[in-house]
């Protein structure tokens, strides 16, 4: 590395470094970043305090030559020590029995020994030396399938128990296990001893366990969860259900969610950008230091566009102090929607001759405003938020999404043209952030519950300092329809406080609450940045924007839209509903007038729609046996309804031409069909059997119907966009003869961890899919992977998702099942058998490419 690499970068720094305690502190644990390689810096002492003196007062190329003058070796340090930050994932080995809500001996005796009365002394499956052979080898993501909650006390409390060993090279070292997300009230021991309690089902907690470790010994983590107190009115899981991490650090480091970045750009874009950082250093040795950081922002391909570092700083034994520097870069590549670019800060602090730590933040360089009377703007130029609000879980595994899933469903969501994502309504799992960021999707980040008391607040204030970083996050919501409070003084004293902690922790956001009390304006409403309306048929919105011109609007929740894919008349005793865009609850709206309504303001930002997917419970508009909601524009496994096609017409600019319903009406001959169109061509005309329908206009944000009268044969539609013709049509197909698979990807990650998304479908001779085909499709799976659930989109279906003991089996609904398949450790491929009586058996050969796996504790 030549010393101008190091030195030349334009680099501004405050020169402030003052302690900044926030009013919670921050648990002081790891950051999450993976180890790489170090950046080989040393510091000699006073030369290096004179170094940076000049890298801030002077020109580069003087810098420069005295450099080459003076220093006989590498400046700010070489590093003749590893930096010690790891993060291993923790989410194998666990061993799992459930316990008894209301039996004190079906509980291992939980409640009747004191075990929080001396720290040790535990008692049950916590104390270490349990007998756990009665513990299952059942994976953590695997038991999503029982009841829980009060009603049903022997499946609501669930015991997890593992055992680790920590190398006695880590001594000396910080050590922290973290949650992502345990649902829901649960309680950790560790040798034995109480670490603490966390009531939330969505945020995520950790605990310093250094000084409880046995080095080169067996350690034993307890979890105990209770999940007796659901917090939403939807399916919600139970236990461990998002990732476990085990954390080293040196005790010099930066700690969990320590670096905070924010990006300055002109609108429109110019040739540069300002990297403004805040970055806390905690000491916890029990001796003062001396150490200096040095922060470099690298682009996707690795190349450092920026670089700033520190003084010398000194601190005392826990002192925790914030840093502030500012870094231009030059011709950035700015985050979006179409070019979601990614960006990496690289922060190392250097003590000594030794880099201690490195950590790594993703970051995006873009601007997000709203405008009270031009909606949102990302990098100074105008975006209608077509947006979709959805809960967290999916066919087959429940809330336990892979990683490779939330990638999945976001790709799903941008086919249709959805560019904004609302967590409804809790904090997200990390990994979904992670997708929007790289695949370009716009997030509402909501808060659970409101509250202004340690807890809620807290929890609101940890989502912050998770989340902060993520260039997806344009705005945070605050909460939900609090019907109790949302148009009370005590509402808006609630919001108030929240407010604050969001403006102290992220000032570079706005705010907004989902309100669905149409032009009410005391309360909640009257706090937040962005007024965030849920329907607009609950008031007038209209009159709410002349009342209060100064507010910027979004729908923070529309439609509501009833449909069950593929079925084409309400049956209220299979609980399914029309695929036609015809039925709403009086509260919502079908899917053209809230959009025709959104698209005609400008001063409405857009709206999310209300689901993109379906999701388990809230059954509306019927009761059990139905146990899925139809809110979704596609339905729990991924698979299209035909407002999916409605709204990929006009929130996307590709061709589309769809025909609903499918031709399969048999003993229906002579009947009238209702055909629809879902198109964003000018005009359309349908054809049967080679006899033209006529041809129709298009009006913006509509469709187009036709009547006709069944018999056996073909429909085609010819559209005209843009002087181009585009054809599609719909056929009376034959009898299942064969089963098609059809993968997401070709090939995925031999890693343990990676998944395929496959697609079964029954074909006639011709090759052709069969949209009322119901046949029972069983699969067999060789190779080194699994299935890890089964699903088909049917609200009303309650065939298991899971079979545990394999045997996996699912009957077609609409003509469509799914299978997710995960990779195991080995490279090679696995291939995927689907059997069904009367069908020709078809393989799917599913390659596994040789991949880094995650670092891991090992079983």
């Amino acid at each position: 590395m030549r010393l101008t690499d190091i030195i030349a970068p334009v680099v501004y720094g405050t020169g402030r470094q003052d302690v900044m305690m926030p009013a919670r502190i921050p648990r002081p644990v790891v950051s999450e970043a993976f180890a790489a390689r170090p950046l080989r810096v040393r510091h000699p002492g006073v030369l290096a305090a004179l170094l940076v003196r000049l890298i801030r007062s002077s020109h580069p190329a003087i810098l420069a030559a005295f450099m080459c003058l003076t220093v006989t070796g590498p400046i700010f340090g070489q590093t003749h020590g590893k930096s010690v930050r790891e993060q291993l994932l923790f989410d194998f080995g666990w061993r799992f029995h459930l316990g008894d809500a209301a039996s004190v001996e079906g509980d291992f005796g939980y409640g009747a020994h004191a075990s929080f009365a001396k720290a040790g002394d535990a008692a049950g499956p916590a104390k270490p030396d349990f007998n756990d052979s009665s513990l299952n080898d059942e994976d953590v993501r695997s038991h999503g399938y029982k009841p829980i909650g009060r009603r049903f006390p022997k499946t609501t409390i669930g015991w997890y128990r593992r055992t680790f060993i920590v190398p006695e090279g880590d001594k000396g070292k910080r050590l922290t296990l973290k949650f992502d997300g345990v649902f829901r009230d649960c309680v950790v021991w560790l040798n034995g001893h109480f670490l603490g309690r966390n009531l939330s089902g969505y945020n995520e907690f950790s605990f310093d366990i250094t000084d409880y470790l046995k080095y080169g010994g067996k350690n034993v983590v307890v979890v105990r969860v209770d999940a007796s107190q659901y917090e939403g009115w939807f399916y919600e899981g139970a236990g461990i259900y998002r990732h476990v991490w085990l954390l080293k650090t040196a005790p010099l480091h930066i700690p969990l969610y320590g670096t905070f970045v924010t990006t300055e750009t002109a609108e429109p874009a110019s040739g540069w950008s300002r990297v403004n950082i805040e970055t806390t250093i905690l000491n916890e040795n029990d001796a003062r230091v001396s150490c200096m950081l040095v922060s470099a922002a690298t682009g996707e391909d690795g190349a450092v566009v920026g670089r700033g570092s520190s003084d010398i700083l000194n601190l005392a034994p826990n002192e925790q102090r914030n840093l502030r520097q500012s870094i231009v870069v030059s011709n950035p590549r700015l985050w979006s929607i179409e070019s979601p670019q990614l960006y990496k800060l690289v922060s190392t602090i250097h003590s000594g001759q030794d880099t201690v730590d490195r950590a790594e933040t993703p970051f995006g360089i873009r601007t997000v405003r709203f405008d009270k009377d031009s909606g949102l703007f990302l990098n100074g130029k105008p975006v209608k938020i077509k947006g979709v609000c959805c809960h967290q879980d999916h066919a087959g595994v429940g809330s336990a999404l892979p990683d490779g899933l939330q990638y999945f469903r976001i790709r799903k969501l941008k086919e249709m043209g959805c560019n904004a994502y609302r967590t409804s309504h809790n904090p997200p799992t990390p990994e979904l952030l992670e997708a929007c960021d790289r695949l370009g999707m716009l997030v509402m980040d909501e808060n659970r519950l409101m509250g202004s008391t340690p807890e809620p607040a807290g929890q609101l204030q940890e989502l912050i300092l998770r989340d902060r970083n993520h260039p997806s996050v344009m705005i945070w919501s605050l909460g939900n329809e609090e019907w109790w409070i949302q148009n009370n003084e005590t509402g808006r004293n609630i919001a108030r406080s929240l407010k604050r902690v969001q403006k102290e922790f992220d000032p570079s956001r706005l705010c907004t609450f989902a309100a669905d009390n149409g032009d009410h304006y005391e309360g909640v409403n009257s706090v937040v940045d962005v007024r965030g309306v849920n329907y607009i048929g609950r008031g007038d919105i209209d009159k709410y924007h002349r009342d209060h011109p100064d507010q910027p609007l979004l729908g923070s929740e529309e439609a509501s839209t009833y449909c069950t894919r593929g079925i084409y008349a309400n049956d209220t005793l299979n609980g399914f509903i029309s695929d036609y865009d015809v039925n709403a609850p009086g509260y919502g709206s079908l899917a053209e007038p809230w959009w025709k309504y959104c698209a005609a303001r400008k001063w409405m930002a857009g709206a999310f729609v209300w689901t993109g997917f379906d999701y388990r419970g809230e059954p509306s508009p019927y009761d059990w046996p139905c146990i899925s909601s139809h809110f979704g524009i596609v339905d729990v496994c991924g698979f299209p309804k035909n407002n999916f096609y409605y709204y990929q017409s006009w929130w996307s600019d590709i061709d589309v031409l769809h025909l609903a319903p499918h031709w399969n009406w048999s003993g229906r001959v002579g009947q009238p069909i209702d055909v629809w169109c879902q198109s964003n061509c000018d005009s359309v005309e349908l054809s049967f059997n080679g006899r033209s329908l006529g041809r129709k206009i298009m009006e913006p944000n509509s469709h187009l119907q036709w009547k006709v009268a069944y018999e056996p044969g073909t429909l085609e539609a010819r559209g005209w966009r843009k002087s181009r013709t585009i054809r599609s049509r719909v056929e009376t197909t034959g009898e299942p003869a064969a089963i098609g698979l059809t993968p997401d990807r070709s090939a995925i990650r031999a890693d343990g961890e990676d998944v395929c998304v496959v697609e079964v479908n029954a074909l006639d001779r011709e090759g052709r899919e069969i949209a009322t085909a119901e046949s029972l499709i069983r699969f067999e799976i060789e190779g080194d992977g699994t299935i890890i659930g089964v699903g088909n989109g049917n609200p009303s279906s309650h065939e298991p998702d899971k079979y545990l003991a394999g045997g996996y089996r699912r009957k077609l609904f609409g003509g469509k099942c799914q299978v997710i398949i995960q990779a195991g450790r080995r490279a090679g491929g696995v291939s995927l058998k689907a059997f069904s009586e009367g069908l020709k058996t078809a393989t799917l050969r599913i390659k596994t490419e040789t991949s880094g796996q995650r670092p891991f504790v090992s079983e």
